[in-house]
Formats: structure tokens, sequence, C-alpha cells
């Protein structure tokens, strides 16, 4: 199930170029039959006549909740209004605008020689792979075209924001764009454009989880020893999203067996009885069994590492989650209200 927005911008991405991006926040426009189709194309059309270029030029991003029209007044005046304070130090200000259950904006830049990749992102719920409800702007003044943004933007997005798995929840309205103006006059080796739109989007991947709705720990399910890179981020998944873990680690309870636990779901190569498990750490569990006294962890800081050694293979990945806490749920039980 796809928004409204995200199919429109589909179709406007299908050649490869783009002029503008419009986004909102406080309404995904997503479930919303027809008139929502229609919504998406109106913002398009106002935005495209407030920054002269065609509709079809335009990408729309809209964020918030799921089945309730967009209020189009509101829209088309605020589309008006972003338009007439257009400015080249605009950036926070937008990164601010679309939060939703957001605390902080988050912002990340990478800069390079003569040239630089920036980008803003939103997102603090029902973020797991296939991107989550996060809205994500990438922009370079580097020259490059279609095919090169492509390319470095699918790799960036495979190791970063598809690792991010807070709570296991997908969205309708996903989106990650990258833009390049060109105005640099710089074409970067393909690997060195790579390379800066990775960095970007590794700092806000961890933004997202540091963000996390509720969240009290950063968690990161580090996976090595694997026999493929598939294993590895199946293992490493399946342990961030356990629930019963999430919540031990929240009590600063390093419990590795409900790490065994969520490995013991997976197909993932590995013999149980040569399974390692560390936490920040410390091996807790060393051949199936028993390792370090669980004593000697450390989990009064905010950022937990939980590693596991399938001792299978040379692959490895990581994948990053959050604790789920008390907040969590009271957030999530009152949003729509």
């Amino acid at each position: 199930i796809q928004a409204a927005p995200v199919h429109w911008s589909r179709r406007v991405l299908a050649d490869g170029t783009v002029s503008a991006v419009v986004l909102n926040s406080g309404g995904a426009n997503a479930c919303t039959g027809r008139t929502g189709s229609e919504d998406a194309r109106t913002m398009a059309e106002e935005t495209a006549r407030a920054v002269g270029v065609t509709p079809d030029a335009v990408a729309v991003c809209s964020t918030g909740l799921i089945g309730v029209p967009l209020p189009m007044d509101r829209i088309t005046a605020g589309i008006a209004l972003a338009a007439d304070h257009l400015a080249d130090d605009g950036g926070e200000a937008a990164a601010v605008a679309i939060k939703t259950t957001d605390t902080v904006h988050k912002t990340a830049v990478a800069t390079r020689s003569g040239w630089t990749v920036g980008g803003m992102a939103k997102g603090a719920g029902m973020l797991a792979p296939g991107l989550a409800t996060m809205l994500v702007v990438l922009t370079t003044d580097a020259a490059a075209d279609g095919p090169a943004l492509d390319s470095a933007l699918r790799a960036a997005v495979r190791t970063t924001f598809d690792r991010v798995d807070s709570d296991g929840c997908m969205s309708t309205n996903d989106t990650v764009l990258l833009l390049a103006s060109g105005a640099s006059g710089i074409t970067p080796a393909a690997e060195e454009l790579a390379g800066a739109v990775h960095a970007v989007c590794l700092d806000l991947a961890r933004q997202l989880v540091a963000d996390a709705e509720g969240a009290s720990k950063e968690i990161e399910v580090a996976v090595v020893g694997a026999a493929t890179e598939d294993d590895a981020v199946t293992v490493g998944r399946s342990v961030a999203r356990n629930n019963l873990l999430k919540c031990a680690l929240h009590g600063e309870d390093p419990n590795w067996g409900r790490v065994l636990s969520a490995i013991g779901t997976t197909d993932a190569v590995f013999d149980p009885d040569r399974l390692d498990v560390a936490i920040n750490g410390v091996w807790v569990c060393r051949d199936g069994a028993a390792g370090e006294a669980r004593e000697k962890v450390d989990m009064t800081g905010r950022r937990i590492t939980v590693t596991v050694d399938l001792r299978a293979g040379e692959a490895s990945a990581e994948i990053w989650t959050n604790d789920l806490t008390a907040e969590y749920v009271h957030e999530n039980s009152a949003y729509s209200s």
C-alpha cells in the first residue's frame, strides 16, 4: 500500500529528473482514494507555479496520520508562503517543519574538495526496512546524471536506512530522494560520490535511531562470522525485533538467552553449540552457553552493542534499533487523538 504522493513521485522520477520537492507534515495522504491522488497533483501544480517549473518535475512527500484527507486550503497557502521564503540558509527551517513525533530535527553534511552532499530527515516511529515513516531529501552541488545518483543512493540506502529497525513497522509514505544541481561544476568519481552519499545517509540513519519514539537506549546489533551477508542481516534483524530482548535492554538486563532465542528463529547457517554473544564487549555467552559473568556488563549508558558471532564464515552486518519503553506505548496509543 503506497500513499498518493509516493505514486506521484514515482511517475515524476521515471525519467531521472526532478526540479523541486514539496513536503508536508501532519497528514500522510495515504488511503485517501481518488481525492488523495488529486491532492498530490495539486501540491505539485501549486509548487510548480510558485517556483517556475512544470508539475511533472515536482516530487511530493507527505507524512502524518493515514486515512485523513489533507487540509488543502492550508497546504496551498503553506506552499505559497514557503516559496516566498526560499533561501540558501533555509535548510534547517525545512528540517524543523517536516517533523511529526520527532523531538529534534535531523540534518547532515559531507564536504569534499569543491563539492558537498547535504541532507535532512524526519522519522521517529514505524522505522523498519523498506524504509519507514521516514522522509529524507539529499542534495548535492556535484555534477552527476540520474544513473550515477541512483547507483550511489541505492548503495547507501542498502547499508544505512535499510539497516534501521526501530519497531519492525513499515509505512505507506517512505521516501528518500537525491537531487544534484551541478552548481559546483565538479563531476566526482563514482566512488567519491558514493562515499559522500553514504556518509550523509549513515549520519541521518543513526540520528533516526537516536530519536526513536520513547527510546532510552540506542542499540547496535553487530553480527559477525556469518556464512553470508544475507545471513548476517537476517540474524541482526531478528535480534533487533525481539521485544523481550528490547525490554530486557531497557531494564539494563544483559539477557543473552533472548538473543539466542531470536537467532534460533532464523534460517541462517550456524551451530547452536558454537554461538558467542557479547553485550557491550563482555562475552556473556560462549559456545552457546553461559560465558563471562553478567555482572561485568555496564549498561548504564545510552548506547548498547550486542555482538553475535555465528562462527560460520566471514560475513558481517549491523542493524540499529532501540529499547522498548512505556513511553513508546503511550505515544502510539495516543497518536491519533
